[in-house]
């Protein structure tokens, strides 16, 4: 008996999705295992969590909270039974944050494990605590920020996300053909 190749591949896409929209406390939540994980990585020198960390940005950019400790910790657990509050707010901006947290996870790996410079690993790790602080505890999320300038400056297509456009970024579409 074979598996419906149509509904193995719904499965995998749903798997492989970031959800739209999310819910703000649960993103900061995740910001706020981030800031400490990676503050915990830079004053004990234990460079092995560097792999956990990259590993919760590399699942969460792909799935989300899905595949993600941290995220199913903040999803399934503290937001519903301790925050029990919902704020939606876009999906695309937090993925792309995510997507920034990923590189610099990924860079401190390689500093730390390609070239034996954990010193400066620490300083892109003190970097990523810094906005996640700022996530988790002030609710900017850098990220998101940076995805609105990316949209105004034409390089993320408003079709990425048109409700972030009009509703966060407030700029209306400029219309070439009416003058």
């Amino acid at each position: 008996m074979s598996q419906d190749p149509i509904k193995s591949d719904s499965a995998l896409r749903t798997v492989f999705s970031f959800p739209h929209p999310v819910n703000e406390y649960a993103a900061r939540c995740v910001a706020t295992m981030v800031f400490v994980l990676g503050f915990l990585i830079i004053v004990t020198d234990i460079q092995w969590l560097l792999f956990l960390l990259a590993y919760g940005f590399i699942a969460r950019v792909l799935t989300g909270p899905t595949l993600s400790p941290m995220g199913q910790l903040a999803t399934k657990l503290i937001v519903p039974i301790f925050i029990k509050k919902t704020r939606s707010v876009a999906g695309p901006p937090k993925q792309f944050a995510q997507l920034i947290g990923l590189i610099f996870s990924i860079t401190a790996l390689i500093l730390t494990y390609g070239f034996n410079l954990f010193d400066i690993a620490q300083i892109v790790l003190a970097i990523l605590v810094l906005f996640a602080g700022l996530e988790a505890f002030l609710g900017f999320c850098a990220g998101c920020f940076a995805f609105g300038w990316l949209m105004r400056w034409g390089i993320v297509p408003p079709a990425v996300c048109d409700k972030c456009f009009e509703a966060n970024f407030k700029i209306p579409f400029s219309n070439s053909s009416s003058k």
